[in-house]
């Protein structure tokens, strides 16, 4: 396909205009700085967001399960960039800056297709996929994925459309795929939640729920059989 093209007026080009008549009229350092959020840093702080929730889904008493859903967040970013391959060859819409002559482009240089956003798409996966098991973490996300939009207009590397493209492909695998990802993960993160590695899973001194945990250096039973410590065996020997 040619790609997208619009008979008439075009409300495409007009936002795309406006975004990007910005960075016409911004300083350098600015620019600057909005080629590296919209490129690198946005992406770097959904990291963080999703290691800081992590981090607190560990102390949860259903931390398997809390722990699933995070994973999932990355996981559906991951899908939809390859569900992405296949609609930007079929689409075959070329950048803007190679059909529109004035814009000012922050990032040159780029030959692939434009539609959809590659980084639309992952940023509002892992947004979406974040919200459906935190819904704080998750709005916070949803906000870091609409201001990446903004920035790869902004910079000129992409139409409002593609964006929007983008969005909404990233809202859809996060979700449709989201209860069979939960089917595979929360048993998986159960088992890890069981092993050497359990740390990644439960926080070192808290007990996931319905699994054995520590406290006062002595076995306590949260759902199940476990072994009795050396003082609970003395007390029974000694009142026998």
């Amino acid at each position: 396909m040619a790609g997208l093209a619009l008979e008439g007026p075009n409300p495409d080009l007009d936002v795309l205009d406006g975004i990007n008549g910005l960075a016409k009229d911004a300083p350098h350092w600015v620019n600057r700085a909005m080629e590296y959020i919209g490129e690198y840093g946005i992406i770097a702080g959904l990291a963080v967001l999703c290691l800081i929730a992590w981090w607190g889904a560990r102390r949860k008493p259903d931390a398997p399960a809390a722990v699933a859903g995070l994973v999932w967040a990355p996981l559906a970013a991951g899908i939809a960039l390859l569900a992405n391959i296949p609609i930007r060859n079929f689409v075959e819409r070329p950048r803007p800056f190679k059909d529109h002559a004035g814009l000012e482009v922050l990032i040159p240089g780029k030959s692939d297709f434009s539609f959809v956003s590659d980084h639309a798409t992952l940023t509002m996966a892992v947004g979406v996929g974040l919200f459906v098991a935190h819904r704080k973490y998750g709005l916070a996300g949803i906000a870091l994925a609409l201001a990446e939009g903004f920035c790869r207009v902004y910079m000129g590397v992409h139409y409002p459309t593609d964006v929007v493209g983008g969005f909404a492909l990233g809202t859809a695998v996060a979700l449709l795929l989201a209860p069979l990802a939960q089917a595979m993960l929360v048993p998986l993160m159960t088992a890890v939640g069981r092993s050497p590695v359990r740390w990644l899973v439960v926080a070192p001194g808290a007990a996931a729920e319905g699994e054995v945990g520590a406290e006062d250096g002595r076995f306590v039973a949260t759902g199940s059989a476990v072994p009795q410590g050396r003082d609970e065996r003395r007390d029974r020997d000694l009142a026998a």
